[in-house]
């Protein structure tokens, strides 16, 4: 599918970003464009890969005019660039607006004028129901992804909905393993706190998968196990060899919630397993072609997809975090 074909990543030199470029230049692609705002990061993955498929084009998705210089010869473009934390969010939300909404629109409509192919952009289990202005600002981005299969263009727009991805940028094991090995001592917003998890490798396959098999308007979400994030704490302070660890609860923070969830009630009525891998949500819009594609896949057969289900036990958890390469 990427074979000598150019391809642009927005957000690039991000954790999602560095991963995605190191398997898609396995597919032996032209080209790949990294575009982000972070000049060190791009010198230190330049001189990291160094090869000579990848270019880098400094740019903030907020600019559209960079946007649209950045897509020109493009065939497949993912859309990563976001902002993510949800404090952040939740204290500048014009900041997350003008990024996460109005930059996912410059991105839409360059993409339409460049003819690019396949826009893939990645969203977040916060998305569903959201709670949190992050969550909301990617719910938007999610509904605008699906409408331009709408707009006449040449160009599918394809939706994937992650949960965590362990050991990214800003990861909660960063947290704790720095407040484990410091102060002996970890803080946990609330006791019962569940999250679903993947691995950086799997979050990536989830985005290729996505990329080769989405139709356009359907939103791929990965099968994801979950876990209490107070087991995920203690588990890996066990691995980490300390025994008097201090766990502190701190209370919820303002737009969070005890329980997160891949796909709500109302999207259930249209969700269909994909594979054993990956569940796809289909629009209420209408998309020419897209239910008829679908017509054969089973539908889900849970209201929703809660990580207070299905939890991982410590067991599990130690072998995720060792498939992860987070006790090295």
């Amino acid at each position: 599918m990427f074979t000598n074909s150019r391809i642009l990543v927005t957000g690039g030199t991000g954790s999602w970003g560095y991963e995605l470029v190191k398997q898609l230049l396995n597919n032996n692609p032209r080209e790949i464009v990294v575009f982000s705002r972070n000049e060190s990061s791009q010198v230190a993955m330049k001189r990291a890969f160094e090869d000579s498929r990848l270019s880098f084009c400094i740019g903030d998705v907020r600019d559209a005019d960079a946007v649209l210089k950045a897509c020109q010869g493009i065939d497949y473009l993912f859309h990563l660039a976001a902002l993510k934390h949800v404090p952040v969010c939740e204290d500048q939300p014009y900041e997350a607006l003008k990024t996460n909404v109005v930059g996912t629109q410059n991105v839409i409509e360059a993409a339409i004028d460049s003819k690019v192919k396949k826009v893939i952009n990645i969203s977040t289990d916060k998305a569903a129901h959201p709670s949190n202005f992050y969550g909301m600002t990617k719910a938007i981005g999610e509904k605008l992804i699906i409408h331009a299969n709408l707009l006449h263009s040449d160009t599918t727009f394809i939706c994937v909905r992650g949960g965590n991805v362990l050991g990214t940028n800003g990861s909660v094991i960063h947290l704790f393993r720095k407040q484990i090995m410091e102060r002996g001592q970890v803080g946990i917003t609330h006791k019962d706190m569940t999250r679903f998890f993947l691995t950086l490798e799997e979050a990536i396959g989830m985005l290729l998968r996505a990329a080769a098999g989405g139709r356009g308007g359907e939103t791929f979400v990965m099968k994801m196990p979950a876990c209490r994030i107070m087991e995920l704490a203690e588990v890996l302070a066990d691995a980490l060899g300390k025994k008097d660890v201090e766990f502190i609860e701190l209370g919820v923070r303002p737009g969070e919630k005890i329980h997160e969830i891949l796909y709500s009630d109302y999207e259930a009525q249209s969700a269909v397993s994909f594979d054993e891998e990956y569940l796809v949500i289909l629009p209420q819009l209408n998309i020419p072609g897209l239910k008829e594609f679908y017509w054969s896949y089973p539908y889900v057969s849970s209201e929703s997809y809660s990580s207070a289900h299905s939890l991982m036990d410590k067991e599990q958890i130690l072998k995720m975090l060792e498939k992860g390469g987070l006790l090295l």
